[in-house]
C-alpha cells in the first residue's frame, strides 16, 4: 500500500468506533513482539488540556536533546500530524513501511482493532524503529481500558484538568470521571495532576496511596501572569521567573504549571532538563489550531 492507501486502511477501521478494552490492542502488538515494553512515556489523561501540556512537555524534551515522540488526536490537517518524532511529522515512507507490516497481522485477527488502537500499534512500531528516548503519550478516552494504558509504567503519569466528558462510558459524575482517568496509575509509579476540586484530588490520592505512588500536585497557588497580549504571555511560577509562552489564554498558563510539576518529576528520576530547555521549549512550542493567530495583518484567528 503506498501513503493513501494506508491513509484510507487506517481510516476504515473507524466504523468500529470506540470500543474500550485492551485485549485486541493486546494481541496486535503481541504480534509485534511487544514496542511499547522497549520504550519509556510521559502518559497524559484528562478531560480538558490533554493536548496543549503534551505539546509543551515534548517541546522542552526536545530543546533537552532527547529523541521525544509525540502522541497526540485528533489531527488538523493531515493524519501525519498524529505520530511526531523531534518535532517532525511521520514520513510518508515510514508510514508506509510500518502499515505494510502491521496489515496482514490486524487482518487475521478475530476480533480487528480499532482505528484508534491501529494508530496506537503504528505510533509504538514506528518510535521503536526510530529508537525513541521517550513518549509523551495522549490518552484517547478515560485512562483504564484506553488502548494506550497497554504500555509499562510510565516515568510520568499525568492528569490534566477534569470536567463531564463521555459520561456514558466514565460515569456521570466528575469523581468516577476522575476514577476513570487514574486507571493511567501504576505501581509505585509518579503521577502529576492538575489542580481539581476537593473530591477529584481525594480520588487521585486514595488510588496513589493504593500503588505507593509519588504525586505531585501542579502549583497553581504561585502562579502570577507578568504580561499577555494577542502574541503570548509571561508569568511567574514557583522560583521560576518571566517564563515565555505563545499559547494564549489563562487556561494555558495553568496547563503550563502541570508541565513544569511534569518535568520536575523527571528530572528527580535523574532525566536531564535545565532551566534553560524548560525556558526554549515553552517559549518556541506550537501547537495549532488553538486560539492561533495564523495571520496579524490583518489579524486572523
Amino acid at each position: 500500500m503506498n501513503v493513501e492507501q494506508c491513509i484510507e486502511y487506517i481510516h476504515s477501521k473507524f466504523r468500529k468506533g470506540s470500543i474500550p478494552g485492551l485485549h485486541r490492542i493486546g494481541e496486535l502488538l503481541e504480534m509485534l513482539g511487544n514496542p511499547q515494553r522497549e520504550l519509556k512515556f510521559v502518559h497524559i489523561a484528562g478531560t480538558n488540556g490533554k493536548g496543549s501540556t503534551a505539546a509543551m512537555t515534548a517541546a522542552i524534551l526536545n530543546a533537552a536533546g532527547y529523541r521525544t515522540g509525540l502522541f497526540t488526536s485528533p489531527y488538523i490537517y493531515r493524519f501525519h500530524e498524529r505520530i511526531q518524532l523531534c518535532g517532525e511529522q511521520i514520513a510518508d515512507g515510514d508510514l508506509e513501511e510500518v502499515v505494510n507490516q502491521i496489515y496482514p497481522y490486524a487482518e487475521k485477527m478475530a476480533d480487528p482493532p480499532t482505528e484508534f488502537e491501529l494508530v496506537c500499534a503504528i505510533a509504538f512500531e514506528y518510535y521503536r524503529r526510530k529508537q525513541a528516548d521517550i513518549v509523551v503519550l495522549e490518552c484517547g478516552m478515560g485512562g483504564l481500558m484506553d488502548a494506550t494504558n497497554i504500555i509499562p509504567r510510565p516515568e510520568v503519569a499525568v492528569i490534566t484538568n477534569i470536567g463531564l466528558d463521555h459520561t456514558d462510558m466514565l460515569g456521570d459524575t466528575l469523581e468516577a470521571i476522575a476514577n476513570a482517568k487514574a486507571g493511567i496509575f501504576k505501581e509505585g509509579g509518579h503521577a502529576v495532576i492538575y489542580r481539581g476540586t476537593p473530591g477529584v484530588e481525594a480520588v487521585f490520592e486514595r488510588v496513589c496511596a493504593e500503588k505507593h505512588m509519588t504525586l505531585r500536585r501542579a502549583d497553581f497557588e504561585s502562579l502570577v501572569n507578568k504580561s499577555r497580549s494577542l502574541f503570548g504571555q509571561v508569568f511567574d511560577c514557583g522560583g521560576r521567573r518571566s517564563i515565555e509562552l505563545p499559547l494564549l489564554g489563562e487556561h494555558q498558563m495553568f496547563n503550563a504549571s502541570v508541565v513544569l510539576s511534569i518535568v520536575d518529576s523527571l528530572t528527580a528520576q535523574g532525566w536531564h532538563i535545565t532551566e534553560a530547555h524548560i525556558r526554549e521549549g515553552l517559549k518556541t512550542v506550537t501547537w495549532p489550531g488553538r486560539f492561533d493567530i495564523v495571520c496579524r495583518e490583518p489579524l486572523f484567528i
